[in-house]
Order: structure tokens, then C-alpha cells, then sequence
């Protein structure tokens, strides 16, 4: 369980750097810089988020996001699964109609006029005035209104804009074979206890996964709640071709 306590005081000062990494996680700023030409910090991290789910499929998920850091917080107010089968499809219909404007902000600039890392933020921090303050607690009530109502990391489900990126880059990790981070069973190791599913911070039957020797599902964020918890070590986290 050591590694759950490392993952949580990760996810932690992620969420307490929240307001010094807002605008590099930001969708609207990408549309904004887009209007003047500009390449922004979110534009890039996005970018290599992409990139680096090549790999490491949906870590950053799981270890480093603030809002998942915020989330798993509020599990122990509410602490209910997701019917994640319905809900998952709302940050698609979301994330097309945001990846053509985009595309339509730079076309409208001319094309790329600059790169600015630290577009408005001051001196790098995002929440360094009041407009930015009143924009950093605004998204961290929806996320928490999210994760009430809807249940485990219900934001990660319904309307997360980075997710999208993510997933994306984790099912081509898996169609063309990547050596990468991914979950792997010995099913016959399995009691069917229950324990991993109970656990899943995602509300993925994680158990049903493990029978069926399937554990490629692009909701999973490799937190490794149910490798940690489970009695008979029938799930590991592993570094290797995904055959």
C-alpha cells in the first residue's frame, strides 16, 4: 500500500499547485491564443499528453492531475460508482466541437504567429489576480459539484478535456503493440472476491476485466488501486509489449 500513499501525496501537491497550473491546463486559453496566432502552455501540454499516453497510457490520470487529486478527495464525502457507459461519451461530444474551433481560431489568425508557454499568466503562476482567482474556484466548484452528484471522479468521466487526448493515444498504444505501462492478470489466480472492482477510483469492474483476461480498457488510469488491494496478486502493473 505504500504506493497508494506515494500516488495520493502526488495527486495532492498537484491539486495544491493548482492555482499556479491552471492556464496550462485550460481549453479556453488554446481557443483564445488561437485568435492571436499564439501557441499556447495548454496547447502544448496538451499536445504531450498525447505524446507521452504513447507510453504511459492514462498516468497522469491517475498520479498527477489536480482535478483527480480533487476528486479522490471528495470520495470520502460520496463514494459512489459512475455508470460510466453513458456519461463517457459526453466529453467527446464536447472535445470535436473544441478541437474545430481550434482549428477555426488559427485559421482565422492567419496560421501560427508565435509560441508563448506562459501566455497570461503572471510570471508563470495562473491565479495571480483576481480575475484569475475567480476563474481557479469556479472550476474547482464544478469539479466538486461533478464528483458529488455524478460519483467517482465524475468530472474524469463526463466532461474532462484533456481525457480525450488521452484515451485516444492509449487505444493506438494498444492496436499497434507499444512496449508501455499497462495492467496485466494471471486470471487463475482470481477468487472473484470483488476487492479490485470495489476499489476502482474509475468504477471499472475491474474483476469481470481480469476473468476475461482483457485490462485494456481506456478508462483505466493506472492508478494501481487494484494491483495494491488485491488479495492474491492476480493484477500487476507492468512495463511491456501489450500483446
Amino acid at each position: 500500500m505504500k504506493r497508494q500513499k506515494i500516488r495520493k501525496l502526488f495527486l495532492l501537491l498537484s491539486f495544491l499547485l493548482f492555482p499556479v497550473t491552471l492556464y496550462y491546463l485550460s481549453p479556453y486559453l488554446i481557443i483564445q491564443g488561437g485568435f492571436a496566432g499564439i501557441i499556447t502552455g495548454s496547447l502544448i501540454f496538451f499536445a504531450a499528453l498525447f505524446i507521452l499516453s504513447l507510453i504511459f497510457g492514462r498516468a497522469f490520470c491517475g498520479w498527477l492531475c489536480p482535478a483527480g487529486g480533487l476528486q479522490e478527495c471528495c470520495m470520502s464525502a460520496v463514494d459512489k460508482k459512475v455508470n460510466g457507459k453513458k456519461i463517457d461519451r459526453i466529453k467527446f461530444m464536447i472535445w470535436v466541437p473544441w478541437l474545430i474551433g481550434i482549428v477555426l481560431s488559427f485559421l482565422s489568425a492567419g496560421g501560427i504567429k508565435s509560441v508563448n508557454f506562459f501566455y497570461m499568466t503572471d510570471h508563470g503562476i495562473s491565479a495571480s489576480s483576481l480575475p484569475g482567482l475567480i476563474t481557479y474556484y469556479l472550476v474547482v466548484i464544478l469539479i466538486t459539484l461533478l464528483a458529488l452528484t455524478l460519483g467517482r471522479r465524475g468530472m474524469c468521466h463526463s466532461i474532462c478535456w484533456m481525457a480525450p487526448f488521452m484515451i485516444i493515444g492509449t487505444k493506438l498504444k494498444n492496436k499497434l503493440h507499444f512496449p508501455s505501462l499497462h495492467l496485466d492478470s494471471t486470471p487463475s489466480n482470481c477468487v472473484n472476491c470483488g476487492i479490485c472492482s470495489k476499489n476502482c477510483p474509475m468504477s471499472l469492474e475491474v474483476a469481470r476485466m481480469v476473468q476475461a483476461n482483457k485490462l485494456d480498457n481506456a478508462e483505466c488510469i493506472l492508478c494501481g488501486e487494484c494491483v495494491d488491494n488485491c488479495p492474491k496478486k492476480a493484477i500487476r502493473l507492468t512495463f511491456k509489449q501489450n500483446i
